[in-house]
């Protein structure tokens, strides 16, 4: 892995910035694209989960288990890792409200922190003293950043063929608009990027591996407005999108701002999902809006059966490419000097090529993790070129690749081992693969959660003291984010 970024300096400009704003701490919190990658840019991690905390005279990163070991090797000492999940540790929340003087106010870019959490985090500074929770209209870590940050993606979005989707747009606005009696709300603003493009049919290209867009939504009763860059749009997008109305993508703010008066008239309120952001329902008002879940979230999750025979289809695809790959890897390393020869990017960038020579390939569904011996041992691991490993028969290899296809997306895992394992390796691969049996063979009643059966992975694995730090599964999207919830 390549050395930590030194961030003395960028931390400085932005300790400077918060003096200037009369602010003690910024507080910047799964996928994002370039221009808005600020807390890698200010600490040098660069996982997929993690608040930095910043205070004139600390920097703390909060981040979870699959991340410990790839945060430190990515930070230098200006900053503490903050093991979130281990005992002692507080969540970033309470060490913002319960670890810092009282009267602390905290500076943060609102449009970069749900509205739940920031009602609470207020709450709970308002109640220390004179303490608050302060909406900076320019991030500050935008201001250090400066020109070097990378502009706003401006890609045109495309349509997203019915014949993949199985459900027109129009019909899925309906089925939404048909649960609004029963949320008792006039309308729905819908933030969730992959919740846009599967309501609409379109998908992107904004968000590296995630075939989604920028882009608000708002659907009432009686109209649908797309906010989004009117860049992005070709003709063939703005005729899939007849009878829906199109605003450009900051518009949203002035325009719920503008509808807010009139919910305050008529005492009725707009739904927002709970990833809003605090800036959204600030422009609404609070009065205004009831943030839940988002019913595109289940609907989204509930696959139909185009859907479902097109999940299938892919991973036939994809696992041929698998197979190719790992049918490749043997011969290079065993037969044709591929030891100590090929690294972990050389293999990684041969699986690429495999896979979008598959039919529908639009790309990767995530950086593939291409991981030699102790890397494996990094649970999102990501190799660079120069700072890679090399490929060794003696150690085992784990590969989590997964490719994003116009009928589907996929995510496997596979773990081999091309000379001879140790007594010590086969045991854990044993138990791991035990998990996966109970898990498989389990016989539980329509209702039970994923978190019921997850011990049911772990047994085999905790009977030798040993565990592992993230969840045992996860949703996938239908051509769109390979991580998708509502999780179990």
């Amino acid at each position: 892995m390549a050395a930590p970024v030194n961030t003395t300096d960028r931390l400085k400009h932005l300790r400077q910035l918060m003096a200037s704003a009369k602010y003690n701490v910024a507080a910047y919190s799964e996928y994002v694209a370039a221009c808005d990658e600020r807390r890698p840019f200010i600490s040098g991690f660069d996982g997929s989960a993690g608040c930095a905390v910043i205070t004139p005279d600390a920097a703390s990163m909060f981040t979870d288990g699959r991340y410990f070991l790839q945060a430190r090797q990515q930070m230098d000492d200006n900053w503490t890792l903050m093991k979130r999940g281990l005992p002692g540790v507080p969540t970033w929340q309470e060490y913002l409200t319960d670890h810092l003087p009282a009267g602390t106010r905290v500076g943060i870019d609102p449009t970069l922190l749900s509205a739940e959490e920031g009602a609470s985090l207020k709450k709970a500074l308002n109640a220390r003293g004179n303490g608050d929770l302060v909406a900076i209209e320019e991030n500050l870590v935008d201001i250090v950043w400066g020109s070097q940050r990378p502009l706003r993606p401006q890609d045109k979005v495309f349509i997203h063929d019915v014949k993949y989707a199985g459900e027109s747009h129009t019909d899925k606005i309906t089925r939404v608009r048909a649960g609004f009696e029963r949320l008792d709300t006039d309308g729905l603003v819908v933030t969730a990027l992959d919740e846009i493009a599967w309501l609409f049919n379109l998908r992107g290209s904004d968000i590296d591996y995630n075939p989604v867009f920028f882009a608000y939504a708002l659907v009432t009763k009686t109209d649908v407005t797309l906010y989004i860059d009117d860049a992005k749009l070709d003709s063939s997008v703005r005729s899939h999108l007849q009878g829906i109305r199109t605003r450009p993508y900051s518009a949203i703010f002035g325009e719920l701002d503008a509808l807010s008066a009139s919910l305050v008239q008529k005492k009725r309120k707009l739904l927002a999902g709970q990833t809003a952001s605090w800036a959204l329902v600030k422009a609404l008002g609070e009065g205004n809006v009831k943030v839940d879940k988002s019913p595109i979230n289940m609907l989204k999750s509930m696959k139909n059966p185009t859907e479902l025979d097109g999940m299938r289809q892919c991973h036939i695809r994809d696992g041929a490419a698998m197979a190719n790959y790992f049918g490749w890897l043997e011969h290079e390393l065993l037969f044709n000097g591929g030891h100590l020869r090929l690294s972990e990017v050389d293999v990684a960038d041969k699986l690429e090529a495999l896979r979008r020579a598959q039919e529908h390939c639009v790309g990767l569904s995530f950086d593939t993790i291409s991981s030699v011996g102790p890397n494996g041992a990094v649970i999102h691991y990501s190799p660079k070129r120069g700072s890679d490993a090399l490929l060794d028969v003696n150690k085992m290899y784990l590969c989590d690749s997964g490719g994003q296809y116009l009928d589907g997306t996929t995510d496997v895992t596979r773990t081999y081992h091309f000379g001879t394992p140790s007594a010590w390796e086969r045991e854990c691969f044993t138990r791991v693969l035990k998990g996966h049996i109970a898990l498989d063979r389990a016989v539980f009643p329509s209702g039970t959660s994923g978190y019921a059966l997850d011990p049911l992975a772990r047994l085999p694995l905790w009977e030798l003291g040993l565990d592992y730090r993230h969840g045992t599964g996860h949703g996938v999207g239908s051509f769109l984010n390979v991580h998708e919830g509502p999780q179990g």
